[in-house]
């Protein structure tokens, strides 16, 4: 049997000038190794824990909030309080005690919507305010012990979350 020269005209189009002759000597092991698809190597996947950061920007606000709001009254209503000014840890008065209630929380609250937007700014301003906030409510437990105490724990909370897992709110996109 042989093949009309069309036949091999049309076999001869089909493979490249420079591999005529050669297909019959490939064999399976010659072959190229098929590609392997590499990891590609994106940014790390987010953990459970920016639901924690999330939760420490949002303690952060609302403790802020009350700090403004207690700050506030120390100020304009200071017989709320349980007891009077020379009563307190350190003998200052109630108003003094309002501003920096108000100025903390203030800080606290900017320094919160920071983290939820995973600056890194943030983070260390939120660790030290939440601080200066632990040793303030510390310092005016007197006045307000269960309050104090709340926001203390709060503090602490809001510490760790920060300091462990707050650069994990920046990859997750929030």
């Amino acid at each position: 049997m042989s093949e009309t020269p069309q036949a091999q005209q049309s076999t001869s189009a089909q493979v490249p000038p420079q591999t005529r002759g050669q297909e019959e000597m490939t064999t399976p092991t010659q072959q190229a190794p098929a590609a392997s698809p590499e990891p590609v190597a994106g940014p790390p996947e987010p953990t459970g824990w920016v639901g924690w950061v999330v939760f420490a920007a949002m303690m952060m606000i609302m403790v802020g909030t009350f700090q403004v709001i207690a700050g506030l009254t120390a100020i304009f209503n200071s017989g709320y309080y349980l007891v009077g000014e020379n009563n307190l840890l350190v003998d200052v008065d109630f108003a003094a005690w309002g501003w920096a209630h108000i100025i903390l929380g203030a800080i606290a609250v900017g320094a919160a919507f920071g983290l939820l937007a995973g600056q890194m700014w943030a983070r260390i301003v939120g660790i030290a305010m939440a601080l200066v906030s632990a040793v303030v409510n510390l310092a005016f437990i007197e006045a307000y012990p269960l309050w104090s105490m709340i926001v203390i724990t709060l503090d602490v909370l809001v510490i760790y979350a920060i300091a462990m897992h707050g650069k994990e709110v920046k990859t997750a996109g929030l």
